[in-house]
């Protein structure tokens, strides 16, 4: 199961408190406080892990919480300190936090961590109270609260192309036939229902990522269809191609909607560089010629292709990799 967005609750320690104690040895009369310092409380992390591809771990368990410190003893021994909580999340896992919306960051390198919740301090033993006015002090602290807050986990696959069409545009079939990528591919509208990702490899040791979301239709942007949910995807993808189908009524019109809720769900999707990619070249008659007449924006190639016949797919490979490197 495709998981990509999560509300999980984290905690963490609480520091030990301090102890008040007082030496009691055999012939050493007043020996004065000796209240050991309480341990600090474990703190909660996440941390990037390139074997997650999902947030489903926390689908189920929403609560993580660390353990508190040890209290101080007498001795002048101080409190064991807890180990902090590591939660492993995939590449690409944006950290929110659930209350005020505030972004905490955003984790991308492999093994890199963030801190969600720090531990409390431990609290002082009466040993630090004791001054020459003051010598049998019986003061001592407690141990500090852990911090505790609700954070909204959201994944957004990294890759370098993202696919954007209407359903049964034919993005699936593309990724299909362009990588090992196996997506679901059906004669019926939103077959696809989670993103898929595929490795695209060219000659000369050249690869590029592809990623594959559901279709977008009409008030994408507000919520309607599957196209809210999965616009994230390709987000942070470097190049974004737009697929129109050659039998579309009117593929200027496709074009222009595309565009259009790209650019009212995020202006910097909107931005990115982006090949016009025409599909199903295959489905008009042999002595028809694929309508082309799209005009785009700022310039943007146009390639028409057949992922069945595979027309067209060496060219649109070498055009999406120049995009890239442009």
């Amino acid at each position: 199961m495709f998981i990509d967005r999560v509300v999980v609750h984290v905690v963490a320690g609480t520091g030990g408190s301090g102890a008040s104690s007082f030496r009691r040895e055999k012939f050493v009369p007043k020996g004065g406080p000796d209240g050991g310092d309480g341990g600090t409380g474990g703190s909660v992390y996440l941390k990037v892990d390139p074997n997650l591809a999902t947030l489903l771990d926390y689908r189920y368990h929403m609560t993580w919480k660390a353990e508190r410190g040890q209290h101080g003893k007498g001795k002048n021994m101080s409190g064991k300190s807890t180990a902090d909580v590591y939660l492993p999340v995939p590449p690409g896992t944006e950290v929110r936090d659930a209350e005020t919306g505030e972004v905490l960051g955003e984790m991308i390198q492999p093994d890199a961590t963030l801190l969600v919740a720090k531990g409390g301090r431990g609290g002082r033993g009466n040993q630090h109270f004791a001054t020459p006015t003051h010598q049998s002090p019986r003061e001592w602290e407690p141990g500090g609260e852990g911090e505790e807050r609700r954070l909204e986990l959201v994944l957004k696959l990294i890759a370098d192309v993202g696919l954007l069409g209407e359903p049964n545009a034919g993005k699936s079939t593309l990724l299909s036939v362009i990588s090992a990528a196996r997506p679901k591919v059906a004669d019926y509208p939103f077959t696809t229902l989670e993103p898929h990702l595929g490795v695209v490899g060219l000659s000369d040791n050249r690869s590029f990522v592809v990623a594959d979301i559901p279709g977008i239709i009409e008030g994408a942007h507000e919520g309607k269809g599957l196209g809210l949910r999965f616009l994230q995807h390709v987000e942070r993808t470097r190049a974004v191609a737009v697929l129109v189908p050659v039998d579309s009524p009117d593929p200027q019109a496709t074009y222009d909607l595309l565009r259009r809720e790209a650019a009212l769900y995020s202006p910097e999707l909107a931005g990115k560089p982006h090949v016009v990619v025409l599909t199903k070249a295959d489905l008009l008659p042999a002595d028809r010629a694929p309508r082309t007449a799209v005009r785009t924006e700022a310039g943007a190639p146009v390639v028409t292709i057949s992922a069945v016949t595979r027309q067209g797919l060496p060219e649109l490979l070498e055009v999406l990799w120049k995009t890239l490197k442009s």
